[in-house]
């Protein structure tokens, strides 16, 4: 009997060493680079998730095949070659993101508006561009082929441009996609308690720990060079997207010109709004709704944030320098201010 005492003890110390072997830590981490940016996914398990990275791999590939204006043979470039009032059938995944585009570029009054692209890249703000003040003819030229409005799409999956010039570029939603992706296949899979981020658009479910109220995230202060905090908070079941011309812009004869270029009028965006964030269930939507505020500017950006129920943070330069927060009804909501 003592022998088999001791063997059950062996064999329970035995097993709880294989456990604690696959037991890597108490978080599954994956990180690298994507999209131009990092992403990072952190999931609370102490165990291997199965086929992690090429789960991740895939649902990345699809996001570069169908919405990359980089990759040359893409859908989303197929679609910028396409000549005018011809139908096409384009992927439903892509169908899809152009819908939702379509719907807060009407919302925001084309504020938001992915044809913008030939006008980031006139001002020097695409790859590769030359940073320089355009002529005022190449602006009223390159407006010309600008406006959403030139995309006509029809369930199910089909989309026709009315202008063949007019070029669709996702960089401002297809990020927030991504991050929403990913977020869907972890909950397949069964996990609750994990965080996304791409480049600064967050998901985050769960909690970190036990006892712990959802997520720590922070929101970086709005000037180059700087890597601190401004605000952190809790985050759970909620994303949420930062925009801002804070780290893309450039001085010409002592004046600063940011890479938000206002689709209505051609130009880069002139007030005082440094960057946005906006919470929201889906980082999709949240990455759009931060894009058009920034394009509106703090005064149309914060009303259009009220009339839409939008949970929004914007951050502006004062008038001392000094870096001051404004805060939509909703976000007053949020964060109890």
């Amino acid at each position: 009997m003592r022998f088999f005492k001791y063997f059950s003890i062996a064999v329970l110390i035995l097993v709880a060493a294989l456990i604690w072997r696959h037991r890597s830590s108490d978080y599954q981490v994956l990180s690298g680079k994507i999209f131009g940016t990092y992403y990072s996914i952190k999931v609370r398990t102490p165990y291997k998730i199965r086929d992690f990275a090429p789960i991740v791999e895939r649902e990345f590939a699809l996001v570069n095949r169908q919405m990359s204006v980089f990759e040359p043979n893409s859908e989303l470039n197929r679609v910028n070659r396409a000549p005018s009032g011809k139908w096409i059938e384009i992927p439903a995944e892509l169908y899809r993101l152009l819908a939702d585009s379509q719907t807060v570029y009407r919302q925001s009054g084309g504020a938001f508006d992915p044809t913008v692209g030939p006008l980031v890249s006139l001002w020097g703000f695409g790859p590769g561009g030359k940073q320089k003040v355009p002529e005022a003819k190449e602006v009223k030229n390159t407006l010309k082929h600008i406006g959403f409005n030139k995309i006509r799409l029809k369930k199910p999956n089909m989309l026709m441009k009315t202008d063949a010039a007019v070029s669709l570029d996702l960089s401002a939603i297809a990020k927030g996609y991504a991050v929403d992706i990913i977020s869907r296949r972890l909950k397949e899979l069964g996990y609750t308690d994990f965080i996304v981020d791409i480049g600064g658009e967050v998901y985050a479910s769960g909690r970190r720990a036990e006892g712990e109220n959802g997520w720590n995230i922070g929101i970086a202060e709005p000037e180059e060079g700087q890597n601190k905090n401004l605000m952190s908070l809790g985050l759970t079941d909620m994303a949420v997207a930062t925009s801002g011309n804070y780290r893309n812009f450039y001085y010409i004869d002592g004046k600063r010109y940011s890479h938000t270029i206002s689709p209505q009028t051609g130009y880069p965006a002139e007030d005082d709004l440094l960057s946005a964030s906006v919470f929201n269930k889906s980082c999709e939507k949240a990455d759009a709704y931060a894009t058009a505020i920034m394009a509106m500017g703090e005064k149309k950006g914060l009303a259009f944030a009220d009339k839409h129920n939008l949970t929004a943070i914007l951050f502006v330069r004062g008038r001392n320098g000094e870096i001051d927060k404004l805060y939509s009804k909703q976000a007053q909501k949020l964060l109890g201010e």
